[in-house]
């Protein structure tokens, strides 16, 4: 049971996995509902009126940090070496004179406040002996602390240098695949000169050899003259045997069949009839002349 005015209910002072019970007027430390609350690994039962711990404290070793300062703490249970996972233990201005043996199984403990009790003259010793080493521990810790510093600071500028190298060599390769390309443009502006110049030559050639081959035909052109004459005359010879055949064909039709009693038929039968009296007469008339020329 409790003495005092009491903690009231731990949940609704339990604030994350902190349980804050301090300045509560606590005579005996509330066991049973501390170890129903397995999460309130940091427990502050500073500035209360607690004598001793009960045997069972020892029993909540879930906790990581314990504030018992300020108390009339007279001694601490001999199994006090339970609370293994114990980090940071806090008995500033209580009334212990001794410790139990058992503390030294808080393998765990990183942080200890023992001032302001009267400690036993050997534990006094331990302690001064105890601030002695931590303030050694502080020093080499700030010359780790200067020597990670001074590592940080030669990586960080390891790490500019890099990247200002990098930097460098992206700058140059840009660079160089623009040079590049702009040789590459060149070789290609010298070719599409050289391909226009040279079809500029070959249209030159084309066209003059053009005009040498246009310049003999126009000489030759009146010796061709005759040549078409002659075509001329063969074509009118051919017009003129196709009239003769037509004429051929059409005597024949009215001479032997029987169309020639038609009107048509009867002109040409008469036209030729004539024609032949008169080629007749004409070759009589021929023969008489050839025979007074030679008389």
């Amino acid at each position: 049971p409790e003495r005092g005015r009491g903690p009231g209910s731990l949940k609704d002072k339990l604030d994350g996995n902190e349980l804050d019970l301090s300045l509560c007027d606590l005579s005996e430390v509330p066991v049973r509902e501390l170890a129903a609350l397995p999460k309130a690994t940091v427990l502050d039962l500073s500035c209360n009126n607690l004598i001793s711990l009960p045997s069972d404290f020892c029993s909540l070793m879930h906790l990581v940090k314990l504030d018992l300062s300020k108390n009339r703490l007279q001694q601490l249970p001999l199994d006090f070496g339970r609370l293994v996972n114990l980090q940071h233990l806090d008995l500033l201005n209580n009334r212990l004179v001794t410790l139990p043996v058992s503390f030294a199984q808080l393998k765990n403990l990183k942080w200890l406040d023992l001032k302001d009790n009267p400690l036993d003259p050997v534990l006094k010793q331990c302690k001064q002996a105890a601030v002695r080493v931590l303030q050694h521990m502080k020093v080499i810790q700030s010359e780790q602390d200067q020597e990670r510093q001074r590592k940080l600071q030669a990586e960080r500028e390891m790490e500019k240098k890099r990247e200002a190298e990098q930097r460098a060599r992206e700058a140059q390769e840009r660079e160089l695949r623009k040079r590049e390309k702009a040789e590459e443009k060149e070789r290609r502006r010298r070719e599409y000169d050289a391909q226009r110049a040279a079809k500029q030559e070959m249209e030159k050639k084309t066209k003059k050899e053009t005009v040498q081959t246009r310049k003999p035909a126009s000489s030759s052109r009146p010796p061709q003259l005759p040549r078409h004459k002659h075509s001329w005359s063969r074509s009118v010879l051919r017009v003129l045997l196709l009239v003769l055949l037509c004429i051929l064909c059409t005597l024949a039709v009215c001479k032997l069949t029987e169309l020639r009693h038609q009107p048509l038929c009867i002109s040409v039968n008469t036209l030729y009839e004539d024609v032949v009296a008169a080629v007749q007469n004409h070759k009589a008339l021929q023969n008489l002349l050839h025979q007074n020329s030679q008389q």
